[in-house]
């Protein structure tokens, strides 16, 4: 185990199950070091897929860990799915970051597709280890997630909709994808559903190409998105609480844990440096010790917030009135703009940490790819929206007097 994963599992509460005979989080780290790192230079330069990576985790059968084992799947626990993210991102942020949110899309699959369209789509999902990507966001919207302008148009027992979705993040990769919209025509805009539909349902015609500063390898291109299904194919609970209930908490987890990863390949190059300065001066602390320690003091500080939020949405797990309180929204979006921001500083604290050693491109200290790829933390769903959010919802939450409310 390495130390910043044997780190996590220190912190770890008796009360969070521990990784799985199965060991989910070996295999995820295995392809992370041997196969997603080796190849995340060139995934990053070039902009495409980390395809040796989901070729591996294809082959290890880590694409369907979160379906129901009577479904095909491992019926793995959000921790596991968690830490395997993290694994993952230390190797290549881009790969831990597609496989984050490949399993946003099946949490929303297992926990409310509840009709037999959907349980058997999730037995092939299990059996052919097909990729999920979503469309939640429209150029019309700015990118707000809890609005649309495309709506379901019903006819019968079928359905058609098109979405001018401004990103779909490995959309060319994806077999299936899961489409907000209005519930129907009428609808106003906040009154959406979740449809699922598969790669023989939809077309797609790209828009707008993906050349960012970090995060390349998610490929996400814009795209029109046309659908046709059944409506058996739309899940039944309505988006918003489908949204409060799984979507948010799943995403905010997924995406720490992706981020700590980052955080936690930074430290440790930077602690490599730091030996090797020690190496070369015996008997003496180098002094960039110190921003070693700072950067480690933030990591341990990520770990911790990302621990008490996976034990959280577990007691809530359960209880439809728990995890759509205010408390608990309030809880996920902090968790977001937390660890959104310390990922950041962590990798900023590992470089000053290397010095030029972590600045440049050409050592084995390198941090540039890391620090582009921390600062899309804060812009994956704004943290200025969601401050906003926060601060509405606060004129109206109740005043938890408990330690643990």
């Amino acid at each position: 185990m390495n130390a910043a994963l044997a780190g996590l599992a220190e912190l770890t509460p008796a009360s969070v199950p521990a990784p799985a005979p199965a060991n989910i989080v070996a295999r995820a780290r295995s392809i992370g070091a041997e196969i997603a790192a080796r190849h995340a230079a060139d995934v990053d330069r070039d902009g495409r897929f980390p395809s040796e990576a989901f070729d591996a985790l294809r082959e290890q059968k880590l694409l369907g860990v979160m379906i129901p084992a009577d479904l095909g799947g491992g019926g793995a626990p959000l921790f596991d799915v968690a830490a395997a993210c993290h694994a993952l991102a230390r190797g290549c942020a881009a790969t831990g970051m597609i496989y984050a949110m490949h399993q946003i899309q099946i949490a929303c699959l297992v926990n409310h597709g509840t009709n037999g369209w959907h349980r058997e789509l999730m037995e092939r999902i299990a059996a052919g280890q097909l990729l999920l990507g979503s469309a939640t966001t429209e150029k019309e919207t700015g990118g707000d997630i809890r609005n649309s302008v495309c709506a379901v148009q019903a006819d019968g027992d079928r359905f058609t909709l098109a979405k001018n979705a401004s990103v779909i993040s490995y959309g060319d990769q994806s077999d299936v994808i899961l489409v907000t919209a209005r519930r129907n025509p009428d609808a106003p805009s906040s009154d959406q559903v979740l449809a699922v539909v598969t790669k023989d349902d939809y077309r797609l015609e790209k828009t707008s190409l993906w050349d960012a500063m970090g995060m390349r390898g998610t490929c996400s291109d814009g795209y029109r998105l046309e659908a046709a299904g059944v409506i058996d194919q739309i899940l039944p609970l309505p988006y918003a609480d489908l949204s409060a209930q799984t979507m948010l908490p799943v995403t905010h987890i997924l995406w720490s844990s992706t981020w700590l990863g980052i955080a936690a390949d930074a430290v440790s190059r930077a602690r490599a440096y730091v030996r090797s300065e020690a190496k070369r001066k015996p008997g003496t602390t180098p002094a960039s010790a110190v921003r070693l320690a700072e950067a480690t003091a933030k990591l341990q500080q990520m770990k911790a917030v990302i621990l008490a939020a996976i034990r959280q949405y577990e007691l809530a797990c359960g209880s439809p009135e728990r995890l759509t309180s205010l408390s608990f929204a309030t809880a996920m979006g902090t968790l977001k703009v937390t660890t959104s921001e310390l990922v950041r500083e962590v990798v900023e604290a590992a470089i000053r940490t290397c010095g030029l050693a972590g600045y440049r491109n050409d050592t084995p200290y390198s941090l540039g790819r890391h620090l582009r790829d921390a600062h899309s933390a804060a812009l994956m769903i704004g943290n200025d929206r969601i401050m906003s959010h926060i601060s509405t919802q606060l004129l109206v939450q109740r005043d938890g007097s408990g330690a643990f409310e």
